[in-house]
């Protein structure tokens, strides 16, 4: 149970680092423009929060059986942490390059 927690956690500072690291919407889209406008990188970390909290409920669902109900302080807290994991790779794209 505790490894499930460290590899949620390490997935969601992969994901929200994600959208920093390429000029393809989703890795997969190509743009017209040659540089991402930060709207994309936005848009992107926000459907990848929720992939995250899809893949949270699934990996809690298969080592408890059972997934707790969460109010909107839960979510408030988890997107927070997910726009701080995010912090590198907004450094790294908008200031280092």
């Amino acid at each position: 149970m505790v490894s499930t927690i460290w590899i949620l956690l390490l997935l969601a500072l992969l994901a929200a680092n994600l959208p920093w690291f390429s000029e393809r919407l989703f890795y997969v889209i190509p743009l017209a423009k040659k540089t991402k406008a930060i709207g994309w990188c936005l848009l992107e970390l926000i459907v990848l929060y929720f992939v995250m909290g899809a893949i949270g409920i699934y990996a809690e669902r298969a080592t408890m059986g059972q997934v707790a109900p969460q109010n909107w302080e839960f979510y408030a807290v988890t997107a927070c942490l997910f726009i701080v994991f995010a912090f590198p790779g907004f450094v790294y794209r908008q200031f280092w390059k």
